[in-house]
C-alpha cells in the first residue's frame, strides 16, 4: 500500500493556480512533487540504507515493517533549491513496526535506532527520525489526524510476508472521523511556533538563522489555518495541494473576506511546504508579517473553539477566563495521571486534577500570544502563573514551553 504517492489532480475553477508542477505519473512514485532526479535518487538511497540498517539491528522475528511517513512518504516533501542541485528540507520520519509491546520494544531498541539515526542524518543531509510502533497498536488506536496522514500517505520500505499493512491502515482512511480536538491541537502547536518566533524577534542579535526560524514558523501557521478549518468541517485530505484545492472551491462558492484570507494564507503555506526558502526579510518586515498572521490566527482560534465547544467566545480573554472544560470527553483518571506526569499540579492554586493538562496550555497560550503586555499586568501575569503552576520566579515562556513539551 502506497497511497501517499497517488497523484491528486487539481480541478479547474477558472482561476490561476499557484505554480505547482504536477509530475508525469508514468515516472512512478516520488518523494517530492518536482525535485530533480539527483534528489530523488538521494532519497531512494537513504531509504535503502535505512531499511538495511534496521534489518541489521532488529531480529527478524520482531520486525513487522518499515515505512516512511511525513511529506516525503506522501510524495510532497520539501525541495530546497541550491546552486549544486536540489536538497531535502524536511525531516525524514521512519516508522519501525515491531511485534510485541511498544514500551518494551522502546527500552530494547531505542538506543540502537537513535545511534543509527545519528549516522544516517549525516549521510541523508536531513534529520533522520525513528519512531517505534506496531501494526496492532496502529490498528487499535482511535481515528485522528496524525494516523490518517500516516495511513493515507506513506511509503513501505520493507514488510514481512505476514504483515497486514493495508488491512491495518484501512480503518484510518476516513478523514471525516478526525475529531475537532485534533484541529485545536494543530493550531495550538503552530501558534506556539508564533509565540517562539515573536520571542526570537525581540532579542539580539538578529541573524540569518533567526530570520529563517521566524519565516518558517509563520509559514507553518499559515498552512495550519486552512488545515484546521477543513478538519473541523470534516473535509481534510492527506495532500496539502488537495486541501488547498478544497479551500479554493469553498472560497468561490462562499465568498467572504475571512474565507478569502484563509485561502490566501494557505496558498503561501503550501508553497513554502513544497518549496521552502530561507527568509531574507528584515526584522521590521518579519515583525509586520508576524503581526498580521498572529492577528488572523486569533480569528481562526476563536472560530475553531466555538465550533468545537459549541459556544462563542467574543474575545481571547473571554476564552482564557472561561472555566468550563476545554477538553470534554477525556478520561478523568487518565487526566489525573497526565497532570501528575507533567508536573502540572505543583503549586497550582485551585487545581483541577481531573481536567486534561492541555487546558492549561490553551488558556495560557491565548493570553501570552494575543493579549499585548500580558506579563506586565499583575493580574494577567498571576493568572498565567496559576495556569502553568509556577511560583512566578521563572520566565513565563520557558514555563509554558516546559508544560507544552510534556502534553502536546
Amino acid at each position: 500500500m502506497n497511497a501517499g504517492n497517488t497523484e491528486t489532480a487539481r480541478p479547474e475553477h477558472g482561476v490561476e493556480h499557484p505554480p505547482w508542477i504536477v509530475p508525469d505519473p508514468s515516472t512512478g512514485p516520488r518523494f517530492t512533487l518536482d525535485g530533480d532526479a539527483g534528489l530523488e535518487r538521494h532519497l531512494e538511497r537513504t531509504c535503502a540504507r535505512v531499511s538495511s540498517g534496521i534489518r541489521g539491528l532488529i531480529p527478524a522475528r520482531k520486525l513487522e515493517a518499515v515505512f516512511l511517513g511525513g511529506g516525503y512518504g506522501r510524495g510532497e516533501g520539501g525541495v530546497l533549491r541550491s546552486g549544486s542541485g536540489d536538497r531535502p528540507y524536511n525531516d525524514l520520519e521512519f516508522y519501525v513496526a515491531l511485534r510485541g509491546n511498544r514500551h518494551i520494544n522502546e527500552v530494547r531498541f531505542h538506543r540502537r535506532l537513535e545511534a543509527l539515526g545519528e549516522i544516517l542524518t549525516h549521510l541523508a543531509d536531513a534529520e533522520v527520525e525513528f519512531k517505534i510502533t506496531s501494526l496492532s497498536e496502529i490498528g487499535s488506536k482511535p481515528a485522528g489526524m496524525f494516523l490518517y496522514d500516516l495511513c493515507a500517505g506513506h511509503r513501505v520500505l520493507w514488510a514481512s510476508p505476514s504483515a497486514q499493512i493495508a488491512e491495518t491502515f484501512a480503518r484510518h482512511l476516513r478523514p471525516e472521523l478526525i475529531p475537532k480536538a485534533d484541529a485545536t491541537l494543530l493550531l495550538m502547536n503552530r501558534c506556539t511556533g508564533l509565540l517562539l518566533a515573536r520571542s526570537r524577534l525581540s532579542k539580539e542579535p538578529f541573524t540569518a538563522s533567526v530570520a529563517d526560524f521566524v519565516g518558517r514558523n509563520i509559514a507553518k501557521a499559515q498552512l495550519a489555518f486552512g488545515d484546521a478549518f477543513l478538519a473541523a468541517e470534516g473535509k481534510y485530505h492527506w495532500s496539502c495541494r488537495e486541501r488547498n484545492c478544497r479551500l479554493e472551491g469553498l472560497a468561490l462558492s462562499k465568498s467572504s473576506t475571512w474565507v478569502d484570507a484563509l485561502l490566501r494564507h494557505h496558498e503561501i503555506g503550501v508553497e513554502f511546504k513544497l518549496h521552502p526558502v530561507a527568509s531574507t526579510a528584515t526584522r521590521d518586515e518579519l515583525l509586520d508579517r508576524h503581526a498580521e498572521v498572529t492577528a488572523f490566527a486569533m480569528k481562526c482560534w476563536l472560530w475553531l473553539e466555538a465550533r468545537r465547544l459549541g459556544r462563542a467566545f467574543p474575545t481571547v480573554m473571554a476564552y482564557a477566563t472561561d472555566s468550563s472544560d476545554k477538553c470534554p470527553g477525556t478520561s478523568r483518571i487518565r487526566n489525573v495521571l497526565l497532570n501528575l506526569r507533567a508536573g502540572a499540579l505543583r503549586r497550582a492554586p485551585g487545581a483541577r486534577p481531573w481536567r486534561h493538562p492541555r487546558q492549561r496550555i490553551l488558556h495560557s497560550l491565548a493570553i501570552l500570544l494575543w493579549v499585548p503586555g500580558a506579563m506586565d499586568d499583575p493580574v494577567l501575569a498571576r493568572r498565567v502563573r496559576e495556569e502553568l503552576g509556577t511560583r512566578g520566579t521563572g520566565e513565563s515562556l520557558a514555563e509554558y514551553l516546559s508544560l507544552w513539551g510534556r502534553v502536546r
